[in-house]
């Protein structure tokens, strides 16, 4: 028996073969390579959010604390900000360390609030020298530079 007269003739498509629509496996490695690049940027937001948050934290209880002590205290935060994002600031003393403070902020550290700040780790605990506007002008300060920077 003769089947060959009842296979109909093979047809071409009238227009080009176009890529689109992609087949759903492409959709996948799109929407992989889109949700990869979005979770870089979420880490990285939460990696500096929550840097902000502690230093913040840490700096919180130093408000109500009007004394050497605690200006010591955010000495040493400003130091440990300085570690992790300016190394090269770490080993900076007396002005030139003030001096770079300042270059990182809008509003400049001065006065007896950068007197204190200076010398801070070197002043006895009962000193009188500074008084508790100093201190508070120098939480005030941190608490911009802070937010600024990290």
């Amino acid at each position: 028996m003769d089947t060959l007269p009842e296979l109909r003739d093979i047809h071409l498509p009238s227009e080009d073969i176009s890529i689109f629509p992609i087949a759903y496996g492409w959709w996948y490695v799109l929407a992989g390579i889109v949700l990869f690049v979005a979770g870089i940027y979420v880490v990285r937001w939460i990696m500096r959010t929550s840097a902000l948050l502690y230093a913040r934290h840490l700096l919180k209880p130093l408000k109500v604390e009007n004394d050497i002590g605690a200006a010591v205290k955010m000495s040493e935060i400003l130091r440990r900000i300085c570690v992790r994002k300016y190394p090269e600031a770490v080993a900076l003393a007396d002005n030139q360390w003030i001096e770079f403070l300042n270059s990182k902020t809008k509003t400049p550290l001065k006065g007896k609030a950068a007197e204190l700040l200076k010398n801070a780790p070197f002043v006895p605990e009962d000193s009188r020298i500074y008084t508790h506007a100093d201190v508070a002008d120098l939480w005030l300060f941190c608490n911009r530079w802070i937010g600024e920077n990290l």
